[in-house]
């Protein structure tokens, strides 16, 4: 059927307006299903995801949060009961850190997977291969050899009096409480998985090593994971007890000895006496090597670290010779604490150090068990004992034992 131009105006202007109810009604929908979510949330709207909204929470990153990392002494050095780690300061090379501390620029780099001439972060953390500071510092191998290298033919004593060392700065308390992990980064590794792996928050990973803003790792790179905070011990609550008046409650039982006699006490007889005879002492001993001092070992060889034994004992004990020989060297470690070298055959040396009131003479002969020195007093008394194969330092043990 044909409209009429008026007409066909007419139906334009109705479809029109049915479109745009359509469009009004579905915003008037949309908003009223975004109202209806918010308001049938119990309490205000999570805007930080600290709820259970989808599935995710934050609560894991609180509970993961962790201390401040120690601070450490004058030279930048922290001490944990197994190990000690380094902190740069701003602009610090390698060789600057090794410098502060006392341990060779390329040993300190090459444990650090680093180059001496490297610059560090402020705040940086780079492990100690070894402790920093006593008697196990001294080059032992070096002295030693200088000493038997450059002996006089007369026999003379030489005393090799090194340059005083700079006073070291009091080491920093081992810090109570747990000791950190030291984590070695592998190939691949970033700050973001490491702190993943110990489930600790990267921030606070970098903060403790010293990463930078960028989170930096590199490979061989030792880094201290951060200690987690410890919730405080909750007090065990103390179990009610019901208490009864005298005469109520359980009945008090009848003692044994009001229905029955006891039995016929039965004494055994004394155990044999113990065979105390002791065999005759004596002087001989199988060992290759004779203990320098009647007292207790307090520090075991570690190659690379601790090159010898520490014997302790009283102070002013007699430090004698291990084995006959030759004193090849007396000389002296940067504290001016006196070492001797005595010479063996087979090509064995025997070093005494952190001794006083050296009783011999370079040159002399002596005999297993006499005294060569006394040790020091206070907190000093022991003596650090190395056996070398030519320079190169072996276990004393095996040749005590």
């Amino acid at each position: 059927m044909r409209r009429n131009p008026g007409e066909q105006g007419q139906v334009l202007r109705i479809n029109e307006m049915r479109a745009v109810s359509k469009s009004a009604i579905y915003r008037c929908a949309t908003g009223a299903a975004v109202i209806a979510l918010v308001a049938g949330c119990e309490g205000p709207l999570d805007y930080d995801l600290r709820g259970q909204v989808g599935g995710f929470s934050t609560t894991d990153a609180v509970q993961a949060a962790t201390t401040n990392r120690p601070a450490p002494d004058a030279r930048g050095v922290i001490t944990y009961a197994t190990y000690q780690v380094a902190v740069a300061r701003g602009g610090d090379t390698v060789s600057d850190v090794a410098a502060r501390v006392g341990l060779p620029a390329a040993e300190l780099a090459g444990f650090n997977g680093l180059q001496p001439a490297d610059t560090l972060r402020d705040g940086e953390v780079i492990a100690l291969p070894r402790p920093v500071g006593g008697a196990s510092n001294v080059d032992i191998a070096s002295i030693a050899g200088t000493a038997i290298d450059q002996a006089p033919a007369d026999g003379s004593v030489r005393v090799s009096n090194l340059d005083p060392a700079t006073p070291a700065a009091a080491p920093a308390a081992v810090p109570a409480g747990p000791e950190p992990v030291r984590h070695k980064v592998k190939r691949g590794e970033t700050a973001y998985t490491i702190s993943r792996l110990y489930q600790v928050p990267v921030d606070s990973l970098a903060e403790w090593n010293g990463l930078g803003p960028e989170f930096t790792v590199r490979e061989g790179q030792f880094l201290l994971i951060p200690i987690k905070n410890q919730p405080a011990p909750q007090p065990t609550p103390v179990p009610a007890t019901n208490v009864t008046q005298p005469g109520q409650g359980s009945p008090t039982p009848t003692p044994p000895s009001a229905t029955q006699p006891l039995p016929d006490e039965k004494i055994a007889p004394p155990p044999p006496a113990p065979d105390v005879t002791a065999e005759a002492p004596t002087n001989q001993s199988n060992s290759v090597l004779a203990m320098p001092v009647s007292g207790t070992i307090i520090r075991a060889y570690d190659k690379g670290k601790n090159e010898g034994i520490d014997i302790a004992g009283a102070p002013g004990t007699a430090v004698t010779a291990a084995e006959a020989g030759t004193v090849a060297a007396i000389t002296a470690d940067a504290d001016q604490v006196p070492i001797i070298v005595v010479k063996h055959n087979n090509d064995l040396l025997t070093v005494y150090a952190n001794v006083e009131k050296i009783n011999v003479k370079k040159g002399a002969r002596v005999s297993r068990g006499q005294k060569i020195a006394s040790l020091r007093g206070g907190d000093n008394a022991y003596v650090h004992f190395e056996v070398r194969k030519g320079f190169e330092s072996v276990d004393p043990e095996p040749y005590l034992n």
